[in-house]
């Protein structure tokens, strides 16, 4: 059974069931879409992007809020597949662009859900790129990437960051809600790792903002999913971890390609 902290801002599954048809009102995807394009030769085809104000936001808040929740459900009910950074960063990004209704709230066994509407252009896996969303090649888009191994369901943290995002600041007061904060560690076995930026959270009103990540297996220890204020992070113990511009290892803040917005 998942154990949220109570919050007036969250709903029962059972009332998230009776609400479906109110604040999941999905756009289906056209198969016979024009060719792709890709404005800002990242790679990330114009049709998967999120050009309403109303979508941006609605994915933003599902993907933190999923984030946040996976970080407080017990072990048993989390997903299986985050075992990593990239795994949740996989897991909240694809259930955030999914249809939120009552059966989908059953099928991860979320006891609680956002009032939150879906976003309206599409949902996955319907989406303009099928499930294979996730970007594993450098460069531009191009005519045969669309049908080829381009795109995967999997990708790395490498990968994540290097063809899915794009740079913002090594500023942490610049992130937004959302975004990621991307380290690369070259004596790890795994040197590329994520955190997401939550901001507030909607679980507490304690005013902190707040950032999630998975700490990866070490050996035999699995690892384990950890949630810090943005202070406590700033101040941890180990400085390679903090987020500052004179921290090497840091690379800086990072946002989702498809909220890409033109300078």
């Amino acid at each position: 059974m998942r154990r949220f902290i109570p919050s007036a801002r969250l709903l029962t599954a059972a009332a998230f069931l009776a609400l479906g048809a109110a604040l999941a009102v999905a756009g289906a995807p056209n198969p016979n879409a024009p060719e792709f394009t890709d404005t800002f030769s990242d790679g990330t085809p114009d049709q998967l992007r999120l050009y309403e104000t109303a979508d941006r936001e609605a994915f933003v808040r599902w993907f933190t809020f999923l984030a946040e929740a996976e970080y407080l459900a017990t072990p048993a009910d989390r997903a299986p597949e985050i075992t990593d950074c990239a795994g949740l960063l996989r897991f909240a990004y694809r259930e955030a662009l999914r249809k939120h209704d009552g059966a989908w709230a059953t099928g991860l066994r979320l006891r609680e859900v956002a009032p939150l509407v879906s976003i309206r252009a599409y949902n996955y896996p319907h989406t303009p790129l099928g499930a294979s969303m996730f970007r594993v090649v450098p460069g531009p888009l191009r005519p045969e990437d669309v049908n080829s191994d381009a795109f995967r369901q999997f990708a790395d943290a490498d990968k994540l960051q290097k063809f899915n995002t794009h740079f913002v600041s090594r500023e942490i007061g610049q992130a937004r809600p959302g975004d990621l904060l991307f380290f690369r560690q070259p004596d790890q076995r795994s040197p590329w790792h994520a955190m997401i930026f939550l901001g507030h959270s909607p679980f507490s009103s304690d005013g902190e903002e707040w950032v999630v990540y998975h700490t990866g297996p070490t050996g035999k220890d699995p690892g384990e999913l950890r949630r810090l204020s943005v202070p406590e992070l700033l101040n941890f113990p180990f400085t390679r971890w903090r987020p500052l511009p004179n921290n090497p290892a840091f690379l800086g803040v990072y946002r989702w390609n498809i909220l890409r917005e033109a300078d």
